[in-house]
């Protein structure tokens, strides 16, 4: 496999509900974790809803990050992909500290493309 990026999915749970709900918050934990993981931010989107929960996703050079938390559960799902340079482990372990989680399931999924031979063509490669 031709590897270009690695994919980090994030189950967390125990987080602080106050914390889970607090947009601020969850834009600054953001914030260190495209910091610690050395991206580069394009853009940030975060999203309150009511009666509580909070949907963030961060637009990198190096590909994205993803967050949606359920407070009322203590819960919250992530998703970083980098290709390239980056250090989306880093990034995780600012995420799972900013937002206390006591516990932490992960995977981790290199990304990319079957080896192609000289002359062969893509067409039909899923």
């Amino acid at each position: 496999m031709n590897k270009v990026g690695t994919h980090i999915v994030v189950d967390a749970w125990q987080s602080p509900a106050d914390l889970l709900n607090d947009p601020e918050r969850i834009r600054r934990a953001l914030l260190e974790a495209v910091e610690a993981g050395e991206a580069t931010l394009i853009d940030m989107c975060v999203h309150q809803f009511s009666p509580h929960g909070v949907t963030a996703t961060v637009t990198l050079a190096e590909s994205h990050i993803a967050i949606h938390t359920w407070p009322e559960y203590g819960y919250f799902a992530a998703d970083l992909f980098f290709c390239g340079r980056g250090k989306p482990e880093e990034a995780m372990k600012i995420l799972r500290l900013a937002l206390q989680a006591k516990e932490f399931k992960s995977q981790q999924i290199d990304r990319g493309f079957p080896g192609v031979r000289a002359n062969t063509s893509l067409q039909g490669v899923a």
